[in-house]
């Protein structure tokens, strides 16, 4: 058995790896059509000018912390509280605008492809 919560290491912008960009993954459960992934942010921002544009479909729940995520089709910043989840379809454009700062943001991510 393992917790959704253990082992996640302090992150602070000094002692992340050069290529984290501020976020941690962990794959935790992986088939040929989809994968599981426990993310933990803090203080973490999508790049100036950045949008993810996925080939895959997502689902994602905010477990701890708080974000602040956009949609290139939409004006205002979704923000998420611990429990709040939502779909992203594949190819629709979006960014992270923020993260808590003080505390670490912990997302799963289910992303997938249409069959």
């Amino acid at each position: 058995m393992n917790n959704i919560f253990a082992d996640i290491p302090e992150i602070f912008p000094d002692n992340l790896p050069d290529n984290s960009k501020g976020e941690l993954f962990d794959t935790l459960v992986q088939t040929p059509g989809f994968r599981l992934e426990r993310i933990v942010s803090r203080g973490h921002c999508s790049p100036p000018g950045f949008w993810y544009d996925q080939d895959e479909n997502e689902w994602v729940i905010l477990l701890k912390g708080s974000a602040g995520l956009r949609f290139e089709d939409q004006e205002s910043i979704l923000i998420l509280n611990p429990g709040d989840y939502l779909h992203i379809d594949r190819q629709r454009r979006h960014r992270v605008e923020w993260t808590a700062p003080q505390q670490e943001t912990v997302w799963l991510a289910l992303p997938y492809k249409n069959h």
